[in-house]
This record gives structure tokens, sequence and C-alpha cells, in this order.
């Protein structure tokens, strides 16, 4: 998997990395904040969550643009220093419940939504670049996999950071996190005394002592709170930090794909000489292809990124929060992080041809076996304590650990000439996410309401069944866009699945809208209609993108089309 793989990617790939780890520790804890702080119920928090996630990704559609007429390398560079003053922004302490507070809080996520413009989408055109070198063309679908595994390093260790964060602040209080305190405690400084005795009480039976002020403890409790928050936003300060440090520490294996608009004219020019380019009619087909599949994407980042809406409010208020026997270590991130280490020994055992390679392999699956023993018999059991967003570090866990199998099965399919296009992986990849919700569909169809206490492991299933969706659709189609956008509309068109993804995140807030008012079970149905109907329109129009993208390009295009035929290698 690593192997043959163009230096300058691992490189970029690291530099993603920590802005990702920056941001999913931000989104880790944004729904929460917002409800906390500001005292927001799950509608109005869920549109500004989901206003806030289509911004993200509608910024690339502009930032693609402007990448077109001025620099890629230049929009990532700006791109990292406006993140860096929108997080800056968030992390300074603010009054709670205030409106001046919220307004500074709408602009810090407008600079970075603009930052992410300029970053993302740009970044991976530079990936997509990388590989228009003949020699490393065969290998651009597994480079992308190689990324978009270490953009989910960083997201893996978001979740526990995040929690690290709120904690610290909450214990130098004397204080605990229970989830149900900030809507209550919100609810008392509304007005509603009648919640006094509910919040002593809960307090006292996670040893707090509010004392004769309920109120004044509860204005407390969420100002510390709030604060815990927003350190960590201000770990996402220092992950930037770390970002550009990386970019340009290693900017010479990546040098010679940075290039100046004058360069870019004379290589066209050249191309021009050699051959024909992409026929009108070729290019047509190719954007109307493109536009095709963003039409599905849409609704498969509506589905997805319900880990931080009604997942995480399912996470909330319907789930226990304990866990117990093997499960229990799943919310060490540590043991996550070492049995992902042990999928990649295990592949290396097998692929290993010389007795020193199976033989230090074999020594690395042994230690983290004997490891996750260790964590098994201090962890207690049951495990209590567990903080909603704390589930979501599931997902870019089953990232890690699932990349070199995900690419094991397509290589081998491959060898037969049967690996699926990247049009019909995305198709799968919607039925695979129907499932996951028929997951959570029987967990809750014994609720009643929004409340309840059922076991973690429902969660844990629905963010494995995501993922592989997650890896049928995404860095495939990120590949797929890389790979079939004419020459001259690379940064529109990668724009434009950010843009598909911004259209999607917002429709994020429609299950959020239903919370509440109508059975838990009912809402997750919605979703798997969702992925059916989706899956059945990719279908239907199999045939045309399977032939809009198998068309021959000529001259300088043939140098940057990849073939979704190639085996994928999968060698560690």
């Amino acid at each position: 998997m690593f192997k043959n793989q163009p230096k300058g990617l691992f490189v970029l790939a690291l530099a993603n990395t920590g802005e990702r780890f920056g941001y999913y520790t931000m989104l880790a804890i944004f729904l929460l904040f917002l409800q906390a702080k500001f005292g927001l119920d799950s509608t109005v928090s869920g549109q500004i969550y989901a206003g806030f996630l289509a911004l993200v990704y509608f910024m690339p559609l502009v930032g693609g643009w402007v990448a077109d007429k001025w620099s890629f390398s230049k929009c990532v560079v700006t791109g990292i220093l406006i993140m860096f003053a929108g997080y800056f922004v968030m992390a300074i302490p603010t009054p709670i419940r205030e409106t001046s507070s919220l307004v500074i809080l709408c602009t810090a996520l407008l600079l970075i939504s603009i930052g992410t413009g300029l970053f993302k989408g740009n970044l991976q055109v530079m990936v997509g670049d990388l590989y228009n070198e003949a020699r490393y063309n065969s290998q651009r679908d597994s480079g992308f996999s190689v990324f978009y595994m270490f953009i989910n390093i960083g997201s893996m260790f978001a979740p526990m950071t995040a929690t690290a964060m709120c904690n610290m602040a909450l214990h130098g209080g004397g204080l605990e996190y229970v989830a149900s305190l900030p809507a209550l405690c919100n609810g008392l400084l509304d007005g509603n005394a009648d919640l006094a005795g509910q919040i002593t009480a809960i307090a006292a039976e996670h040893g707090m002592t509010v004392g004769s002020d309920v109120t004044a403890w509860a204005a407390n409790y969420i100002s510390t709170l709030s604060t815990g928050y927003a350190y960590g936003f201000g770990v996402a300060c220092i992950s930037l930090v770390v970002s550009i440090a990386i970019y340009y520490g290693g900017r010479s294996t990546f040098a010679h794909i940075i290039r100046s608009k004058k360069d870019q004219a004379v290589e066209a020019a050249k191309a021009v000489a050699t051959g024909p380019e992409l026929t009108p009619a070729q290019t047509k087909a190719r954007v109307v292809a493109l536009l095709l599949v963003f039409a599905v994407v849409i609704f498969f980042w509506m589905v997805f990124h319900q880990n931080g809406a009604t997942l995480t409010e399912f996470a909330k208020s319907c789930t226990a929060p304990e866990a117990t026997g093997w499960t229990r270590i799943g919310f060490n991130v540590w043991a996550l992080a070492c049995i992902a280490i042990g999928v990649y020994a295990l592949f290396s055992f097998f692929q290993s041809s010389s007795p020193k390679g199976k033989i230090f392999s074999g020594a690395i699956i042994v230690m983290v076996g004997a490891i996750l023993i260790f964590f098994y018999t201090i962890t207690p059991d049951p495990l209590t304590g567990i903080q909603p967003q704390q589930y979501q570090q599931f997902n870019p866990f089953y990232v890690v650990a699932l990349t070199p199998v995900s690419l094991a099965i397509f290589g081998a399919l491959a060898k037969r000439k049967k690996e699926p296009s990247a049009p019909r992986k995305i198709g799968y990849g919607m039925l695979v996410a129907a499932l996951a919700y028929g997951v959570m569909v029987i967990g809750s169809v014994n609720l009643v309401g929004t409340e309840g206490a059922v076991s973690s492991n429902w969660l844990i299933t629905t963010y494995l069944l995501l993922t592989f969706a997650e890896l049928l659709l995404s860095p495939m189609g990120i590949s797929f866009v890389s790979k079939v956008a004419p020459p001259k509309l690379k940064g529109s068109m990668m724009g434009g699945w950010f843009a598909a993804t911004a259209i999607g995140n917002y429709l994020v807030s429609i299950p959020m809208l239903l919370w509440g008012k109508i059975p838990v079970w009912l809402v997750w149905t919605i979703l798997i209609c969702i992925c059916c109907i989706s899956a059945g329109f990719i279908f239907s129009m199999m045939k045309k993108l399977e032939a809009a993208t198998s068309d021959e390009p000529q001259g300088a295009e043939a140098a940057q089309a990849g073939g979704e035929e190639v085996a994928t290698e999968v060698e560690i």
C-alpha cells in the first residue's frame, strides 16, 4: 500500500492530518457546545451545525475557482492562515448565553469555512497532480486511499482530545460531565425554578455539591463546560501550526507540481502541439458524468454526517453511558491505535518474503495482543461516564484499520478484471449505508420518545457499516474526480465535489428537525429510503457514467488519466 508512491503524497497527507485533527476536535464537540453555552435546543443547534458544515464544504468550490486563476499552493497556505484565525477566535472565552458571543462565534465559523475552502480541495488537487507522471499513474486510487487513511488518523484522536480538554476544565472546578445537566442548567437559567431540585439530585449522585444558590451553580457549570470546549478549539490552532510546518518542511518532495500560471500556459501549448486533447463532446460527457455522481454524493453525506447530529443525540439521550466486556476498551483510543497497528502488522506478516520480516511482524502482533490484554485488565467493567462525542472516534478508527482490507479486496478483484468502476462502488456504498441505518432501526424500535439506555454496541456497529460505505464512496470518489475532470476544470470539478458535499451537509438538519417529533426508528427509516433511492438512481445511470469515463484521452490528458481497471497494490 505504501510502496511505489510519490514522496510528496506522505508530506501532503501528514499536513492534511494535522488540519483534520484540529477540525474534527472542534466538530466532535460543536453541537454539544452550542447546546450548552447558548441553551439551544436540538432543532436550532442542528440548523447551525448543518449550516456550518454546508459552508465548509461549499467554499472549496470558490477555492477551486480561485486556485484555477491563481495558484493551488498559495491557496493552501493562505487557507491554513485563515483557519488559524478562525479557531483562535473560537478559543477566546466569551460570556455564556449572550448574543454578542454568538456573533463572535459566527465570525469564527465564517473564517474557518473560508480557510477550509482554500485549503481542502486544492490540497487534494495537488495530490492528484503527483500521479500525472507515468510511473505513478497506476497508483492513483491506492494513493488517495492512503491519503484518506492519514486524514482519519488525525480524526481518530480528535474526540479523545476534545473529551480530555472538557474534563480538564470541569475537574479543575471540581465538576463532572453529566449529559443531562447542560440542558437542565440552561432551563433553570431560563426561569424554570422547578428544575433546581433535579439538578441538585443529579449533581449529588455524581459527587458534586451544589450549595444553596442553585442558579449560580448552574451558571458556573455551563461556563466551566464552555471553557473546556474552548480549550478544544485552542488545540485546533496548535494542529494548524504543525500542518504548515510539515508542508514547508517537505516542500521539496512536491515542488515539481507547483507551477506558475506562465508555466502552465507553456505546458498547455506543448500539449496542443503533441496531439489533440479531449474533444468538446468528451469534455461535456465527463462533466455530465461528474454532475450525476455529485447528485448521489449529496444524499450520501446527508446520511453519513448524522454522526455529529442525530447519532450524537442518540448517544446523548438514548444510549447507556457505559460499556462492558471487550467493548469497553474501544473507548480507549490508544487501544484502537494498537488494533490498527496489529492489522497492518498482520498484512506485513503474510506479505513479507523474508524470515526477518515475518519475525518482526509477528513480534508486533504478539506485542499488540499483550497490550490489548493489559488494557482489558485495567479498564473498569463496566466502564462508566462515556461522553457522547467519544463514539465519533470509531469511524476514523475503522477507516484506518480497514483501508488495507479494502485495498486488498479491490486489488484481488482488479487482477481478475472484476473490480467495480468508481460509480458502481458509490452505488454499493449507498446500499451499505442503508444497512447501517437498518441496525439503528432494530436498536431503536423499543424506545419510547427520545429517552432510553440501549447498548453502546448499536452505535458501534452502525459506525462500522457506515465506514464500509465511506470507503466505497469517499476516497474512490475523490480519485474519480481527480482522474475524470477535464484538465482546465480540475479545481472547479473538485470544488463541485465539495459543493455536493455541502448541500448534503445542510440536509443533515432535516433529521434533526424531526428529532423528538416522530419515533426514533422512523428517523432512521427515512434515511434508509434515501439511501435506497440514491443507489437505484446511480445504478440506472451506470451505462452512461461508465461510457462517459471510458473514452481514451489523448495528448496531455493521456498522462493524467488513471485506469479504474488497474490492480490496486496493498503492499505495506
